[in-house]
This record gives structure tokens, C-alpha cells and sequence, in this order.
């Protein structure tokens, strides 16, 4: 007579595997897939053992149907295994679950067994063919258990090497029946170690689930004669196995609600540090009037992110005159700063971070995975400090990345990153990208329209000023023409006409300011302009006895800019060297020089104009108009602002530095055609 005990735990379990059903298609979770098919598995199982007609395996008048029942209990504890344990190896373009070679040979085992030999082991040799299905499913077995999972690979190991031995023990000793009960009875146990291994939480769910397998596993038992000779031991060992086996279905149905609530309770968590994350950031004043004063504040940007986000790390780097500089960093020591200011000044301005050029983070973000490596030299200390990647964000213009914001240094390395995460960083730099072009635009505006009252008050002083200069100038000239003058008189007079001469030059460079540019743009030869100069100066410092040093670069680009402009900025600077250099200081008995030098470095063209002369007073305001340059006390006029407004227009940056130990010189950059 069947035990009618176990009617009212199939029903449990029918109802559960509903349960499981739909939280698959709630939730889509490959695992509780598993789990339901697992389940289906072990239910047609257990309806085998009534006597329901032809379905009916009590007999062994239906050993097919009896190899279908082993088979799906056999194929079911496989699939709780892979469920929590879903390592794979590779075969050429594929990856192959460990649990599909491990299952294979004892589901060929079993249909062997029951199905082609009618559960009556063969004489003979046919006997080995269960061995050595058993010893070919060790093998996979073994190499499962050494990959690295959650559970300790000396345990797994020795799991497996104890409980296959066991197997092939129990084989030789009551036959080749009862070794895949003590197999499926194996993987039940390992499922809940599993189970504790894998959640890492005491929970209903996992006490439950564990509870359960543990106690579907103990089937095995009944290889021991004190239970097999005792009906009624044997029978409430039974009623304790398909107890537990709606136990652990009622524990995994608790452990996917367990994970669903853990994850609702992460993003809710997630949602509210981007909101604080966001507030963070709304909260950064980031306009100002000009783009310098806008990258100072850069350090402050990456403090905020670090505080805010789930990096401990962040640098700017900021695109300006067709290179990138590190303009604020934050969680990096000095050395990392320096080294990433260094690697950043070696990136090409064109095609950095473009599409396609590093692998997205994660799925559905604009953050990519950054490697350094192309732009790295030997000896460079960002091998040393280990610092050769971080997660990059662009910030995309118009036409190329006018800069990025680096992140490294993962707060809680265990929570996977996510999209959500990088989401407001994002908004972020794509803010940050916004006002730095919006202030780059205000300041042009500013600029042109400073520019253009100049020029209007330029013209107008001009005309004022030019036809009294005209009338001095005249007379003057009469006067130095008289012979009756003495030498007294004639000093003075020559004094009249040299500043007065002097003050023409000015009032035409504030004519030029006044005038309004027709010539187009074109690809100037820089090589072929310096030379003019030179050739146009080398009697000028013949005759103030300098010594003149040109340099150029073989193979120097173009640059595309408005010829006479660019001939009219190096011409003030050479005729400013020319001046300063005059201003030497005669006690250092040195001669006096000047050098001409033009290199190109990625896609800058660089003019440097030096001296010897009389270092800036402030080089940062050595392009202002009428402000003392040097110590002389003398002022630059509109030279030195003419050279900025000329490099501005063109894309280009001047530069004013001083010189050790003594000197100074002007830099002039600008873009290659």
C-alpha cells in the first residue's frame, strides 16, 4: 500500500510550483526558473509511486517510465546545483555550464540502468559500463570544484573526492541501483551548502531552504540495514524527506521574495543617495565671467563628487589652446596628480574619448573605461603608483572632447556598479561642459565689445591727437633745419622730434586697433615668416650690437590664421625683445641676445621670442595695455595687447614667462592647419 501521507505534500507542492511560475514571469530570474523546473522534476518523481494505471512504476512492468522518474530527480537536483553555482568553462566560441558534462553520464547512467536493463544489473563486462560513467562524471565534477566560487575550494573538493569514493563503494557493494540515490542524495546536501554559502544571511529563507535539502538528502539512509529491516523507522524517515522537500520549496519561494525586498530596498537606497547626490551638485555655483575663473574652481568640483558619489577619486582635465591639463583633482596624493598632469599634457586633443574609442562602463552609460596605456612612457609613475586606468566621463562638445572627469577608487567595491550610479555625475559634466562654453562664449562677447569701445576710442584719440602731432612735427623740422641753433638747442629740439615721433607710432597702433580686418584666413607658412623677420632685423641688431639666435623645427606645419596679423603679433614681440633686451643691466658684462625659436608639439605650433633683457614685472599682466611690463618702469603700450587679442582671435594663446636666472620670454600658440 502507498503511503497516502505524502498526497496532501503534493499538492503543497503542485500549488508551490505555481507560486514559482509566477514569480518567473513577475521577475524574469533565471533562478527561479531553475528552481520551478527543479521542483517539476522532483513532483514527477513522487507521483510514480502510486498506483495510478500505466503510469504506475510499482511493479517494474514499465521500466522506461521508471528511467524517466530516476532521470528527472537526477536532472532536478542538477539543476538546483547550477542554479547556485552557474560557473562555466569555454569550448572555442562557447561557454558550457560544469553541471551539463558533471549530469550527462549519470542521466545515460540511469536510462541504462532502468530503461535498457530493466533495473537488473548485466553479467559480465557490460557490469563496468556504470563505473566508468561514474568516473567520467568525477572528472567535470573535480574541475567544478576547484573554480572559484563562494564556497572554499578545499571543502568543495574534498566533498567531492569523500562522497564519489563513497559512490563507487556503495556500487560495489549492493549494486548499481543504489549509487544514484546516494549521488542525488550528494547534490541535495551540497544545494544547501550552498545555499548558506551563496546568501551568507540567516534568514527564514535560507534556514528553511537549507533545512529542507538537508533533509531530502537523507534518503541515503536507507542504504543502512537498521532503517531498511524497520517498517515503521523506514516509514517515518520517508514522511521526513517529502517533508523537507516542501519545506525547502517553501524556503526558496521566501528566499526570491527575501532578494526581491533587498533589491527594492537597494534602489529605494540608491534613489535616495542620488537625490542627495544631485542636491550636491545643484548646489555648485558654476558661473563665472571668465573660463579661468572657472577652472579654478575645479578643485572644489572634484571635492564635491568624492563627497557625494560613490568614488573616493576625481580629476578634471580641460581642454585649452589643443591640449589637456589636469585643472582640479581631488582623493589623489601629489605624486599621482603630478604624473596624471604630465600623461595628460601627452593626449591628442582629436578623437580623445570619441565613439567607440573605450568600452562603456556598464550597459546605458556615457561613462567609459579608460586606459591609460596609450599614452604612457617608460619609467612613467603612474605604473609605479598603479594608477594606469579610471572610469571617464566626457565632456562633449560641439566638435571634440573639450574635456573629462576621471573617477576611480570604488566606495564598497562589493556593490556592483550601475548605471543609476553614474547618472548624476553625468548630469553633472554635461552641466560643467554647458557653463564652460557658455562662459568661454560670454567672455569673447565681453572681450569684443571692450575691444570694440577700444577701438572706437582708439580712432577717435587718433584723429584728435593726429593733427596737432603734425603741426609739432613740422616745426620741429624747420627748427632742426636752422643752422643759427647751438648745441644746446639743437639736443633739445631732436628730443621734440624723437617723442614725437615716437607718439606717431602709438597713435598708429591705435589706428590698427580701429580698423577693421578684410584678409582671409589661410595656411601660413611659419618657417617662411620667420625668416622674413630676420632677414628684415638682421641689420637692426648688427647695429645695437645683439646677439640674434633663430631656431626652427624641420618639417614645421602650417597654421591657418590672417597673414599680416600674425606677421604684425611676432613683429610687437621682436621689436618688445629688441626693447627689453637695449634695458640689460651693462654690470652683469654679458651680451645681449635674442632668440627666436619655433617647435611644434601635437597640434600646437609654438613661437618663443626670449631676451636677456629685464624679466616682467607680472607676467600674468604682461599682455594688459599701458601697464609697466618691467622694472623700468616703462610700459608696454598696445604692443603686447595687440599680440594677445590677435592670438585670441585665432584660437591661440600668448604667454608671458621670466626666465632663470635672468630673461624673459613670450610664447605664442597656435593651432596647426
Amino acid at each position: 500500500m502507498p503511503d497516502y501521507y505524502q498526497i496532501p505534500s503534493l499538492i503543497l507542492i503542485a500549488l508551490l510550483l505555481s507560486a514559482f511560475g509566477h514569480l518567473y514571469l513577475r521577475f524574469r530570474d533565471t533562478r527561479t526558473l531553475l528552481w520551478f523546473l527543479g521542483f517539476l522534476c522532483a513532483l514527477v518523481r513522487m507521483l510514480q509511486i502510486y498506483p495510478l494505471g500505466w503510469w504506475s512504476v510499482s511493479n517494474g512492468s514499465h521500466p522506461w517510465l521508471q528511467a524517466i522518474g530516476q532521470t528527472s530527480i537526477l536532472v532536478g537536483s542538477a539543476l538546483f546545483l547550477a542554479s547556485l553555482s552557474p560557473l562555466r568553462f569555454r569550448v572555442g566560441r562557447f561557454h558550457v555550464l560544469y553541471v551539463i558534462p558533471y549530469i550527462v553520464p549519470l542521466v545515460v547512467y540511469s536510462i541504462l540502468l532502468y530503461g535498457v536493463f530493466h533495473g537488473i544489473a548485466p553479467q559480465g563486462p557490460l557490469n563496468l559500463i556504470f563505473p566508468v560513467l561514474g568516473l567520467i562524471a568525477f572528472v567535470p565534477c573535480i574541475f567544478w570544484a576547484i573554480q572559484k566560487g563562494r564556497v572554499p575550494i578545499w571543502l568543495t573538493v574534498g566533498y567531492c573526492t569523500v562522497l564519489s569514493i563513497c559512490a563507487f563503494l556503495v556500487f560495489f557493494t549492493l549494486g548499481p541501483a543504489w549509487p544514484l540515490t546516494f549521488i542525488e542524495c550528494a547534490n541535495h546536501l551540497m544545494t544547501a551548502l550552498l545555499l548558506v554559502f551563496t546568501f551568507r544571511r540567516i534568514s527564514p529563507g535560507v534556514l528553511l531552504s537549507a533545512l529542507g535539502f538537508t533533509a531530502w538528502s537523507l534518503t541515503t539512509l536507507e542504504i543502512f540495514p537498521v532503517i531498511a529491516s524497520n517498517p515503521s523507522l523506514d516509514l517515518s524517515l520517508v514522511r521526513f524527506i517529502v517533508m523537507g522537500k516542501v519545506v525547502a520549496a517553501m524556503g526558496m519561494i521566501l528566499l526570491v521574495l527575501e532578494d526581491e525586498l533587498a533589491k527594492n530596498k537597494a534602489a529605494g537606497n540608491r534613489e535616495r543617495r542620488a537625490r542627495f547626490e544631485l542636491e550636491a551638485y545643484a548646489n555648485l555655483i558654476l558661473s563665472r565671467r571668465r573660463v579661468e575663473d572657472f577652472d579654478r574652481q575645479c578643485d572644489v568640483i572634484c571635492e564635491t563628487v568624492i563627497a557625494s558619489s560613490r568614488f573616493t577619486q576625481a580629476a578634471l582635465l580641460i581642454e585649452g589652446a589643443g591640449r589637456y591639463r589636469l585643472a582640479g583633482a581631488a582623493g589623489l596624493d601629489a605624486a599621482t596628480s603630478t604624473a596624471l598632469d604630465a600623461l595628460a599634457a601627452r593626449i591628442p586633443a582629436d578623437a580623445f574619448l570619441a565613439d567607440g574609442s573605450a568600452p562603456p562602463a556598464v550597459d546605458h552609460s556615457q561613462t567609459l573605461n579608460l586606459d591609460f596605456a596609450p599614452w604612457l612612457i617608460p619609467g612613467d609613475d603612474l605604473k609605479r603608483l598603479r594608477f594606469t586606468s579610471s572610469l571617464a566621463v566626457p565632456m562633449t562638445g560641439r566638435s571634440s572632447t573639450e574635456g573629462a572627469l576621471l573617477l576611480a577608487g570604488l566606495r564598497n567595491p562589493q556593490e556592483p556598479l550601475r548605471a543609476d550610479d553614474l547618472l548624476p555625475v553625468e548630469m553633472l559634466t554635461a552641466r560643467l561642459q554647458a557653463v564652460r562654453s557658455q562662459t568661454a562664449m560670454l567672455e569673447k562677447l565681453i572681450d569684443s565689445e571692450k575691444f570694440a569701445g577700444l577701438g572706437q576710442l582708439a580712432g577717435n584719440v587718433s584723429q584728435q591727437l593726429n593733427n596737432p602731432l603734425t603741426v609739432i612735427l613740422g616745426y620741429a623740422s624747420l627748427l632742426d633745419e636752422t643752422s643759427s641753433l647751438d648745441s644746446q638747442e639743437r639736443k633739445g629740439v631732436e628730443a621734440i622730434l624723437s617723442e614725437a615721433r615716437r607718439m606717431r607710432t602709438t597713435l598708429e597702433s591705435l589706428s590698427r586697433i580701429s580698423r577693421h580686418q578684410n584678409d582671409q584666413l589661410a595656411a601660413v607658412s611659419v618657417t617662411e615668416l620667420l625668416d622674413d623677420m630676420e632677414e628684415l632685423h638682421r641689420s637692426e641688431f648688427l647695429r645695437r650690437s645683439i646677439e640674434f639666435r633663430m631656431t626652427i623645427a624641420p618639417n614645421l606645419p602650417r597654421v591657418l590664421c590672417h597673414t599680416q596679423q600674425l606677421r604684425q603679433a611676432v613683429l610687437h614681440c621682436l621689436q618688445f625683445a629688441i626693447a627689453a633686451a637695449e634695458r640689460q643691466d651693462p654690470a652683469q658684462n654679458e651680451a645681449k641676445t635674442v632668440r627666436l625659436e619655433a617647435t611644434c608639439e601635437g597640434n600646437m605650433v609654438q613661437i618663443l621670442i626670449a631676451h636677456s633683457g629685464p624679466g616682467f614685472l607680472d607676467p600674468e599682466r604682461a599682455f594688459d595695455p599701458f601697464v609697466p611690463a618691467q622694472a623700468t618702469e616703462e610700459t608696454a603700450g598696445l604692443g603686447l595687447s595687440l599680440c594677445a587679442i590677435i592670438l585670441r582671435e585665432h584660437n591661440g594663446r600668448a604667454s608671458a614667462v621670466n626666465l632663470a636666472p635672468r630673461g624673459a620670454a613670450i610664447l605664442l600658440e597656435l593651432q596647426a592647419a
